[in-house]
């Protein structure tokens, strides 16, 4: 066992002397650390003390052998005492390439094993945060600008780590070809069977981290009649990575409805779950759901990456006339902001960015939402759930009476519910939501179709944000030229004139298919007194895209135009994204 301070960590802890007159006492050794957090008695720690002169071991291995502490609480306390956070690998996916960067004999000889690289720095778990041999072997098979930052592992949780990462075959072709050819006597998978020993438990856990490595937003797991297809949806976009035997899914099935909480028994209606897990250095929940289908239960899981889809509303893809709109939008001290679009245009990360930009101690924010997808820091936030009690409008009811600033409804989708906000912003309140439409403009008779006055909405909507998500070309690949006849008609510029469009033919970078990653489209509606008046009066459509323009107003179709001409999407894009039918 070597849960405990090394040699160089007894000293530090023993003899290390304050450097000036005035500076404060040394560090407490590690027996009256224990002692005076009431962990051991004085008797014991004599008797381990004893034990010690005559074995030369560790004090702290020689509290876990006697029964005097456990691993965990041992781990727990020498975390604490070097400022060492504490790793757990049962919350954790390890990538199995960044583990084999250290040799085998190199993790069990130190006991230690590489979790994560982020942002150039290597997270390596140890029994002994203090051993800087280890750490100094460890730096010998890694880049040498990358930076080693130790975390605390107990010795049997290393030991078990390298076991399973070394002896096992992690990857996805290799787990198969194990089950294939019953190297581990799998004739009977079984789903329920826990541990890494159990191939169906590393073949879930390697499709995980597979699709966290290519940046999917969400897989499908979709039962056919002899084989299960797998698809992740990346960018936007179904991409089918592989196909499995029938006989396979059903132990995959189960080990999804484990992790996700659900009950492995029903097979006849659909379940919805959640799994948390630390993968690759990032916090990642998947929200699962199933669907029994002719062939069997499909299963969808989306990907929540809080450090992906946080993001600052600074790199949204606004443009800087839109960022300036939006910002002066913010500073409203009451009033309805909304943000519209189909699904899967984005409408909630832009929410939360808003959110985030917003946020400090000063306000209160208050949230409902179905459901929640991300914790953020200061903000109440309160899950809408069928059954419960609680809907968007009891939410909205019930927040009124905690004192917000802001409110944050995830989407208003009814009479009473829309009323409730308005009634909220005109109470002096910032209320942001989202709505179903197809451009800014169409939020107007949407919500009159809801049953929202026109009197009442011209007093309370501030401003509507309307988006779409386009992906975003390639910067390592793409290439100038000239644009086309029919691109000059679709960009609205004279072919006299013709403007350079780019495009980019694949490379590594984009697994070869040109683009990488997305950006947001969008126009943001600022409604002015000019914009109230003709809401209150009923003015047509026509006319209210006149005013606007009239007014600065951005529309979406110019937007992806001007992100078309600085490179950043392609017009086939653009056209996928946004309708532009009249200009073909």
């Amino acid at each position: 066992m070597s849960d405990d301070v090394s040699p160089a960590q007894e000293d530090a802890l023993e003899s290390e002397k304050p450097q000036e007159a005035a500076a404060p006492k040394p560090p407490m050794r590690l027996g009256d650390r224990l002692i005076a957090q009431g962990l051991i008695s004085d008797d014991q720690l004599q008797v381990a003390l004893t034990e010690q002169r005559n074995t030369k071991k560790l004090l702290g291995a020689i509290f876990v052998e006697m029964g005097f502490l456990t691993e965990s609480v041992l781990g727990e306390v020498l975390a604490e005492s070097s400022g060492a956070q504490k790793f757990d690998p049962k919350t954790t996916m390890l990538d199995s390439t960044v583990v084999r960067l250290i040799p085998k004999d190199l993790a069990a000889r130190h006991k230690v094993i590489p979790v994560s690289i982020k942002d150039g720095t290597l997270i390596l778990a140890m029994a002994d945060v203090y051993n800087v041999l280890a750490i100094d072997q460890v730096r010998r098979h890694v880049d040498k600008n990358i930076k080693i930052l130790p975390v605390y592992c107990t010795d049997s949780e290393v030991l078990e780590l390298v076991d399973q990462y070394y002896d096992y075959e992690i990857a996805v072709d290799g787990i198969l070809r194990e089950i294939e050819t019953g190297i581990r006597d799998n004739n009977k998978l079984d789903g329920r069977q826990e541990g890494y020993v159990n191939p169906t438990v590393r073949l879930v856990n390697a499709l995980l981290v597979d699709a966290i490595k290519v940046g999917a937003s969400d897989i499908h797991f979709e039962p056919e009649g002899n084989f299960l297809r797998l698809r992740f949806r990346i960018d936007g976009e179904m991409v089918q990575v592989r196909s499995f035997h029938r006989d396979y899914w059903s132990a995959m099935l189960v080990r999804v409805k484990i992790m996700a909480g659900m009950n492995i028994a029903e097979t006849r209606q659909p379940q919805d779950g959640r799994i948390s897990y630390n993968v690759l250095g990032r916090d990642v929940d998947f929200r699962v759901a199933t669907q029994p289908t002719i062939y069997g239960e499909n299963v969808v899981m989306r990907l929540l990456d809080k450090t992906k889809s946080l993001v600052p509303l600074e790199q949204l893809g606004f443009s800087e006339h839109n960022s300036a709109v939006l910002k002066k939008l913010l500073k409203r001290p009451e009033g309805i902001i909304i943000v519209t679009g189909p699904t899967g245009s984005g409408k909630t990360t832009t929410l939360y960015s808003i959110l985030s930009f917003i946020n400090s101690i000063d306000i209160n924010i208050m949230t409902v939402e179905d459901p929640v997808e991300y914790q953020l820091a200061l903000i109440r936030q309160s899950n809408v759930r069928e059954g419960s009690g609680m809907d968007f409008l009891t939410g909205i009811k019930s927040l009124m009476r905690q004192d917000p600033d802001v409110i944050f409804v995830g989407e208003v989708r009814d009479e009473e519910t829309a009323l409730m906000a308005v009634r909220a912003a005109l109470t002096g309140h910032q209320v942001y939501t989202s709505l179903h439409t197809n451009d800014a403009l169409g939020a107007i008779p949407r919500l009159g179709d809801i049953g929202v006055p026109s009197h009442l909405l011209s007093g309370s909507l501030i401003g509507v944000l309307a988006q779409r998500l386009a992906r975003k070309m390639c910067q390592a690949c793409k290439k100038p030229r000239p644009a086309t006849e029919q691109e000059c008609k679709i960009l609205d510029v004279d072919v006299s004139k013709s403007p350079q469009v780019y495009e980019a033919e694949g490379c590594p970078s984009c697994r070869g298919k040109g683009t990488k990653g997305r950006v947001a489209v969008l126009e943001v509606l600022r409604i002015d007194k000019g914009l109230d008046e003709l809401i209150a009066t009923h003015a047509t459509r026509r006319v209210m895209l006149e005013y606007a323009i009239n007014n600065g107003f951005v529309t979406m179709q110019q937007d992806g135009i001007n992100k078309v001409l600085e490179g950043i999407i392609t017009i086939d894009e653009l056209i996928n994204t946004i309708d532009l039918t009249d200009r073909l």
